[in-house]
């Protein structure tokens, strides 16, 4: 009988692996298809507003004069614009949209990032959000699905992704001080939102096919760094500060609550 369980949970476990990497590569070559062929369809219109305003690189400079429109003014926070980093503008395709954003708070005790990557015709402009994370020197500890309910227009929800991470900062003052961060994502194009990066791929499939239009997504990320033991406090404002703020650029919107309320009782 104990040989017969093991023999299972191995069975189990294989089996596992083979669905993910079908999946993965169901995925992979998605992608590959997408690329091949993304010269010979229409763009589609995006979910957020896209307009006139200087983005710029680590050193000051204009790199371009277009962007995602993030609000400069929240409430309780003051803001300026953040820089796009050369590894952004170099890795990234030539014709990927930036909009990066830096909130304080009147106490200054409470700071966010707010950052979009619209994609045009190149679906690789939208990145695994990990490296992110990964690439300043943060270690991922948690990942889980969360939903982001919103006020305006109308009572909606966004899934979105929780990242938590860790990292130790060199204090000059004494030994390094952990720190831990509160990463929030999700991608939208111009009439969907999703926070599944292979919900994103297959849908742009599905209206290749279907319409002859490559969706253009856009990944929007939501960070801010607090001392450990801090990071439900941190969440639960970093919450306020999403439904107080992405009114103001994302066009795109999810079913009203109370009609998905009404579908669920049904």
């Amino acid at each position: 009988m104990a040989e017969r369980k093991a023999a299972d949970g191995v069975a189990m476990k294989r089996d596992k692996w083979v669905a993910l990497t079908v999946a993965l590569g169901m995925m992979a070559a998605t992608a590959g298809w997408l690329t091949r062929i993304q010269g010979m369809h229409v763009l589609g219109a995006p979910g957020v507003k896209v307009g006139p305003v200087a983005i710029y690189d680590e050193h000051s400079n204009v790199v371009a004069a277009v962007g995602v429109l993030l609000p400069a003014k929240v409430t309780g926070f003051q803001s300026r614009p953040m820089p796009i980093t050369t590894a952004e503008l170099e890795g990234l395709p030539r014709d990927t949209t930036f909009g990066r954003m830096g909130y304080w708070s009147a106490e200054k005790d409470f700071q966010v990032e707010l950052t979009t990557v619209l994609m045009g015709t190149d679906h690789t402009s939208i990145h695994q959000p990990q490296y992110c994370l990964y690439g300043q020197g943060w270690n991922v500890t948690n990942s889980e699905r969360i939903v982001l309910r919103m006020d305006r227009p109308h009572p909606y929800d966004i899934p979105a992704m929780k990242l938590t991470a860790t990292r130790l900062f060199q204090d000059p003052k004494g030994p390094p001080r952990p720190m831990s961060g509160i990463y929030v994502y999700w991608f939208v194009s111009g009439n969907k939102i999703t926070s599944e990066e292979g919900s994103r791929l297959w849908s742009m499939a599905s209206t290749l096919l279907k319409k002859g239009e490559i969706e253009r997504w856009a990944y929007i990320s939501c960070f801010t760094a607090c001392h450990p033991g801090q990071e439900s406090a941190t969440f639960e404002r970093l919450q306020k500060f999403i439904s107080a703020s992405v009114p103001e650029f994302q066009t795109v919107t999810g079913m009203p609550v109370e009609r998905l309320e009404s579908a669920a009782r049904n």
